[in-house]
């Protein structure tokens, strides 16, 4: 197994895991866990095999990513500090169908019961081979009905002098790309998700994965930094913004044309 990706039988292997069913492919999925280094093994490894993942540390943080944006599938660990993973099936099911795939290092008989009775679709113990997470994550997607997507949703976003081709993540002024910093692509694929809504600076930070050592408000100047860097690629007067706004009181906001 990869040295990157976990040790054996704890983690995904991109070794011995195959693609993921195209079918399901592009599913933005949820992980939450309370230990770092498994949401970043498995959010690498989700990514690599083709799908969206955002992590989460708890439930609370989960709420949040759950307030602002879709997800098609929750990947939730069952033994987290506080409210544990079957609390939180339990609360999510009260007023949400997106699916839950509960992971536990308790396997036995009961435990599942009682995931599966809290409303989790499927459920997986610890450890287990990459390959059949994937399968079992397709296999949800593919059998509980998906959401309908707006037929018309844009593709490409048109700020003035330049388009964003949102599939692609690529910024463009003519024929000729314009560069973006990680952190820039990440802020601009946040706010194409949601244009015309206001998204807070807590949010963004949330979603930048900025949460450190430094206060609330550290970071959120940080964000309003690289909110001017980005607006000198998108505006023709940065200090004018018209197409990455600042709504008062609210956060910031991207209108196309």
């Amino acid at each position: 197994m990869a040295s990157d990706e976990g040790t054996a039988g704890t983690g995904p292997d991109e070794g011995t895991a195959g693609r993921a069913d195209p079918v399901a492919a592009d599913a933005h999925l949820l992980i939450v866990d309370d230990d770092e280094r498994i949401r970043t093994l498995l959010r690498r490894f989700l990514r690599r095999h083709g799908f969206l993942a955002t992590a989460a540390r708890d439930a609370a943080q989960a709420r949040r990513l759950l307030a602002g944006l879709q997800f098609d599938l929750v990947v939730l660990d069952v033994m987290m500090p506080g409210e544990d993973g079957i609390a939180f099936t339990r609360a999510l099911r009260a007023d949400s169908a997106v699916p839950i795939l509960l992971l536990t290092a308790r396997g036995e008989t009961e435990a599942r019961i009682a995931g599966l009775e809290a409303g989790a679709d499927d459920y997986l113990a610890k450890p287990f081979e990459p390959k059949e997470l994937l399968l079992r994550i397709g296999a949800i997607l593919r059998r509980v009905p998906q959401p309908e997507r707006p037929e018309a949703a844009p593709k490409v976003l048109q700020l003035g002098r330049v388009r964003y081709d949102i599939a692609r993540g690529e910024l463009w002024q003519g024929d000729a790309p314009v560069r973006l910093t990680a952190t820039e692509a990440q802020l601009m694929r946040i706010f194409s998700a949601a244009p015309g809504q206001a998204i807070t600076r807590a949010r963004l930070v949330e979603e930048l994965g900025r949460g450190g050592r430094e206060g609330g408000g550290a970071q959120e100047r940080a964000v309003d930094v690289q909110i001017t860097r980005l607006r000198r690629k998108i505006e023709a007067d940065p200090k004018e913004p018209r197409y990455l706004q600042t709504v008062r009181g609210a956060g910031y906001m991207l209108l196309g044309d």
